[in-house]
């Protein structure tokens, strides 16, 4: 049965090489064995796939995007929102694929050897976007900690947790994201204090780019810590501010120090009473 494949974008890196496993010209996936290249994820679509160029022999393809896909053990191959079960079913493994722009050269083909290039600057922006859209996440809920009447779980600097309780969709892109919150009756019910909010948000969006400014000033370390090579393996984002060390699950890229932006800012629209709308702009450093 074919293995999961082992990825390194984890570690940073934007080159490898690789084996073709398999070729699905009609869906138009090339499946590698390894690749540095990361898969946008099907069930919760925050991050776009990197893009770049897969070589062979004296010829390249461009990728548009990677992708998650899985295979059963029949040979079935499923990519993306087709994929028909959770990870860790049975009898299905795990892979990325690469989704191949324009005609395949000739010698791309099953037992081929490869060598995967991800487009650098875009990758380096959207781990900017990535990265700042977790410390915007943070900030957030630090700023909203006094609106809490009752009891919530905390988020990893010990505030209480509105990003997990309200978020509803997040966007990445080349150093921005997006985030919406719904700020409906089952918040209000877990008591967190809407009006209250909608009467300070201005001071609520100053507070938050307050301390992002902070952060980044800080330069603190950020990484990706793995529980093993394959894109199956858990990965977690772990960053160093000056609250402490901080990190969740994520299955994301990021920047490796806080060095490289120059700010991180949010604007913060509730045009609808009952959604928030968070937008954070990363400016990378010179």
């Amino acid at each position: 049965m074919m293995q999961p494949t082992r990825v390194a974008f984890p570690d940073g890196a934007l080159t490898g090489d690789g084996e073709v496993l398999l070729l699905d010209a009609e869906q138009s996936i090339v499946v590698v064995d390894a690749t540095p290249f990361h898969p946008v994820d099907h069930t919760w679509p925050d991050q776009p796939g990197d893009s770049g160029l897969i070589r062979v022999a004296d010829a390249a393809v461009t990728v548009s995007e990677a992708v998650m896909a899985a295979v059963s053990e029949d040979g079935v191959l499923a990519v993306g929102a087709e994929i028909p079960v959770k990870r860790g079913a049975p009898g299905w493994t795990w892979l990325v694929g690469h989704r191949m722009e324009g005609e395949l050269p000739e010698r791309l083909v099953a037992g081929a050897s490869v060598t995967l290039e991800v487009d650098a600057e875009r990758r380096h922006a959207l781990s900017r976007g990535h990265t700042a859209c977790h410390l915007a996440s943070l900030a957030l809920d630090a700023a909203l900690a006094d609106l809490w009447r009752k009891e919530i779980g905390t988020d990893p600097l010990g505030n209480p947790d509105f990003e997990g309780r309200a978020n509803q969709s997040s966007r990445i892109d080349v150093d921005v994201s997006v985030d919406e919150y719904r700020l409906g009756k089952s918040l209000r019910k877990a008591g967190f204090d809407s009006e209250g909010f909608a009467g300070s948000l201005a001071a609520r969006e100053s507070r938050i780019n307050e301390l992002l400014a902070g952060w980044v000033a800080s330069g603190g370390a950020s990484r990706i810590d793995v529980d093993g090579p394959s894109i199956v393996d858990r990965r977690r984002w772990r960053c160093v501010l000056p609250e402490g060390d901080v990190g969740f699950l994520c299955g994301g890229t990021h920047v490796r120090s806080l060095a490289e932006f120059a700010s991180i800012t949010v604007s913060l629209e509730l045009s609808d009473p009952q959604l928030l709308v968070m937008t954070t702009t990363a400016l990378a450093a010179d």
